[in-house]
Formats: C-alpha cells, structure tokens, sequence
C-alpha cells in the first residue's frame, strides 16, 4: 500500500519506517528541507534505539522516502497520517494550527479518495475540524480517521511493530476496511484491533496517559508518606504491586515524570474538561504534585549541606526524562539545574545522549563531561536523574576516588542501600530511609 506520513518528527518517522518495514511504500513529507535532506542521505535525526538499523534497510531498498513537497508526497496514497506537532498553547489547551494547516492544504490537492489519520494526539473533537478543513477545498470523497499513537521512547519500534492494542476511531466502513488491511500484519499475534467512534479514540489516548501519570504521582506520594513514616517504598511497591487489579507497572518512584506525552496530554485533558464544565480534581492534583516532585531532592540536598550551595560542586548523572532517549521536554534534570545554579552551585554532568539537546538549551552555564567518572572530579555530591543502565551497577571505588565527598542524592532509587551503607557514603533517595556517613556531613 502506498502511504504518507506529513511530519517527521519522533511519532512521524517511526511511524512511517516501521510502515515501510512491513512492504508499503512510504512518503514521509516535512517542511524542514534541512531535515529532509538528512533523512534522504540516510541520516537519522532522532534517538531510538532499533530505528536506525530498519530505517537503514528500508531506504536502502526504496520503501521509504522524504521530500517536502506535500502535493507530491501524498500522490497515490491511499492513507496519510497527520503526525504533526500539537504543543501545548499558554492555557494548557492543544495547539491545533499545524494540523489544520496542512488539513487545509490538503483539502487543495486531494485528486483521490483518502483516508485521513489524525496521528497526533489531539482534543476530542479534533477529526471534526480536520473534516471541516478539509472540506472547504476538497472535490473528492475522503475519511478522517482517529489513530492515537502509544509509543514509549526508548522501545517506540517495538511498540509499533508488537503493539498492546490499536485503536481506531471511524464511522466509515470504507476507512475501516482500509485501516484493517494496513494493520492486519502487526496484530497477527491476536492483539486487539478495537474499531470504535472517533471523539472516543480521541479521548483514549489522553485517558490512558494521564492514568498512567496518576499512577506515577500516587506512587510518589507515597514515597513522600514512607520517608516520614519511617517505611520502605521498595517494599510497598512490590506489595501492592503483586496484585493483579493494581499491576507491577508505573509503581517506580522517583523525581516526577516528564517527557512530550505526560505532561502535554493531563494539561490538556484538565483543558478540555475545563471547557466542558468539568472540574476534573484528581489530573488537577496530578500535575500540582508532579511539580513538586521534580525538586524533591533540592531541600535534601540543601540540608545536608546546611543551606549553603554557593561554590559546591555537583555531578550530575542524567539529563534526559528517561533512559534510551535523547529527549529533554519537562526533564526533572532542568529543573534541578535551574535550582542549583540559582544557588550558586556549580553543575557537571554527563547523560549517554542528551548532552547536545541540554547544551543547547543551557549554553556553557554547566559543564559536560566525557563519560560518567569524568563528571565527578571534585564533586561534593553525585545527584542521579535518569535510570540509565550504565549507572546501575558503576565502579564505586572510582567514584570515591574522583570525588570530594562520599554523598549521593539518588532520584531514581539506583542502588541498594545495605551496598551503599557497607561502602560509607550519604547516600538519600526516594521514600527510603537515608543512609548516613559515620563521619559528620556538610563540610
């Protein structure tokens, strides 16, 4: 089948590539000709680990392509997916301009029936724009179909070509035979293919998100209840986590959630109830202790060195939202560094792949380092905000040795705390006792 994915940013190039992947011919379309040249010559512009290995190969054997005329792009394609940037507006709503734009100019060069797919997370209601948009223009028949994406970075490729469900909103037989063909070779395995009204595939993917983001936050209040109470988050997890209704999933506490879906998606899902009448208190909460959470260790951090960060020095060991991504939206890192640099600390840290975006971003207001051991040369203290692999087990006598001081403030609950305890360091996470120096601390 023929295919066009319109925006290639992380949803519109694994998208696109893994559609490839399974014999269709793709066109993936953007305005960025920079971008699009990179692309062409075989240059992968995101992060994701197994993409670039089927990217590779598909545009090797010319199943895959990248231009950025739209008009050409969508020529003889029977579906074209709308993977295009909805940031959240200065409300919290979604920002609907780039997709209404492109809807608008579709409308103008349709010559065929085509089945539209929103792939973008959008507002309920959204399709109905679309329609509308395109419409106004348009001179032959079309379907706009509801196709919300629910791709984890860092396993994005797996969960395309191995996913949980997929979930379609239609009203269209036609669009729905077609989409049918189009998915039928990843759900082989007897993963569902749920077919149900658009405005409820719309509200799918803000559902789920932001029931996963609530389950985080629970998780993090509770940590906030261990640490006064004297109990063991590691414990109460994996107790209530052994119950079927409740799930081992989404129980890690740490320093708060970030990244392009979490944040975005309660945001504007609190919008949209807003808009509505709704009051929706819990996502309200959500997104009140979520901040909060991202700074959980600075008043650690601060007591322990008596109030005083001016002229400390502090490694840092992760920049990005999550491990196996180079993405930095609403990283709990950023937050820390604002925080520490407003006190007057001094920041060196490293991330496997996030560096360049955090550069970026920061300028020369921290320094990187060349690998994790780097990082810590002289350091006061170690701080941990991304669970990367490569620091869950790391050589802890040359730690001790580039560093001022045995202390770690751990956001992500990396290590144990009878081998920290043995090795004498300060060591403070989340929701478990802190492990103190015998030596006096502070200084």
């Amino acid at each position: 089948m023929k295919i066009a994915v319109v925006g290639t940013g992380y949803v519109g190039l694994v998208t696109g590539t893994c559609f490839a992947e399974t014999g269709n011919e793709v066109t993936c379309i953007d305005i960025d000709q920079r971008k699009v040249d990179k692309l062409s010559a075989g240059e992968i512009t995101i992060y994701e680990p197994g993409l670039e290995k089927i990217f590779l190969r598909n545009l090797k054997e010319e199943r895959l392509h990248f231009t950025t005329d739209l008009q050409s792009g969508i020529k003889d394609a029977k579906i074209l997916f709308l993977a295009l940037p909805t940031p959240p507006g200065e409300d919290g709503s979604a920002d609907l301009k780039y997709v209404l734009g492109v809807a608008k100019e579709l409308g103008k060069i349709l010559d065929q029936y085509a089945v539209i797919v929103d792939k973008s997370t959008v507002p309920v209601g959204t399709a109905e724009k679309v329609h509308q948009a395109i419409a106004e223009n348009s001179k032959v028949e079309f379907d706009v179909v509801s196709n919300p994406e629910f791709l984890r970075e860092g396993v994005a490729v797996e969960d395309f070509m191995k996913p949980d469900r997929v979930v379609i909103g239609t009203d269209s037989e036609r669009a729905k035979k077609l989409m049918n063909e189009l998915y039928a070779p990843f759900v082989r395995s007897g993963n569902p293919l749920i077919f149900m009204d658009i405005r409820s595939a719309e509200l799918t993917k803000y559902a789920a998100n932001s029931f996963l983001a609530t389950k985080i936050t629970f998780m993090n209040e509770i940590a906030q209840l261990c640490e006064k109470m004297g109990a063991d988050v590691d414990m109460v997890r994996l107790g209530i986590g052994s119950d079927a209704r409740i799930g081992k999933r989404f129980l890690f506490p740490g320093i708060g959630y970030g990244g392009s879906c979490f944040p975005k998606d309660v945001q504007a899902l609190v919008k949209s109830s807003v808009e509505v009448g709704y009051d929706f208190k819990i996502l309200n909460a959500v997104m009140d202790v979520n901040e909060r959470q991202k700074l959980h260790l600075i008043p650690k951090i601060k007591a322990y060195f008596n109030g005083e960060l001016k002229g400390k020095k502090f490694a840092l060991w992760g920049l990005a939202f999550k491990p196996n991504t180079d993405d930095i939206r609403e990283a709990p890192a950023l937050y820390m560094i604002e925080a520490l640099l407003t006190e007057g600390a001094t920041i060196t840290a490293f991330d496997p792949e996030a560096m360049k975006n955090v550069k970026e971003l920061v300028g020369d207001q921290i320094e990187f380092a060349e690998n994790q051991y780097d990082a810590l040369q002289d350091a006061d203290a170690l701080l941990i905000a991304t669970e990367w692999n490569e620091f869950r087990t790391p050589d802890f006598l040359r730690i001790v040795k580039h560093m001022k001081n045995k202390v770690i403030f751990d956001g992500r609950n990396l290590f144990d705390t009878d081998t920290i305890r043995e090795l004498g360091f300060h060591y403070e996470s989340i929701g478990r006792s802190a492990v103190t120096q015998n030596n006096s601390h502070g200084q």
